[in-house]
């Protein structure tokens, strides 16, 4: 069953990989507490009475973000099996006629 055609299928295809390779990478640097990532962290300035409130607050970030990455990664996983599907079925049409 065809839903899009060959070059939309091939542009999803490409995008997801980019998508797959750049998140899981920031999943990564999230998971490993880059600094450079600091300021991408929901919460990491304002109200903090203690030095430890600050850094739980970071810690948590850091990990939230790096699941919310994995879990974007995953999703374009399935868009990289439904782009495959797709262009692998506008080749197998084409081929036929």
């Amino acid at each position: 069953m065809k839903i899009c055609g060959p070059k939309l299928s091939l542009c999803g295809l490409v995008l997801s990989v980019w998508g797959i390779i750049q998140l899981t990478i920031m999943g990564v640097f999230y998971y490993i507490r880059s600094v450079a990532l600091l300021e991408d962290l929901p919460e990491a300035e304002g109200g903090h009475h203690t030095i430890e409130d600050f850094i739980a607050t970071v810690e948590a970030g850091y990990t939230q973000n790096a699941y919310n990455c994995w879990i974007a990664a995953l999703l374009y996983v399935i868009t990289l099996a439904l782009s495959a599907h797709q262009f692998w079925a506008n080749n197998r049409s084409s081929v036929s006629m």
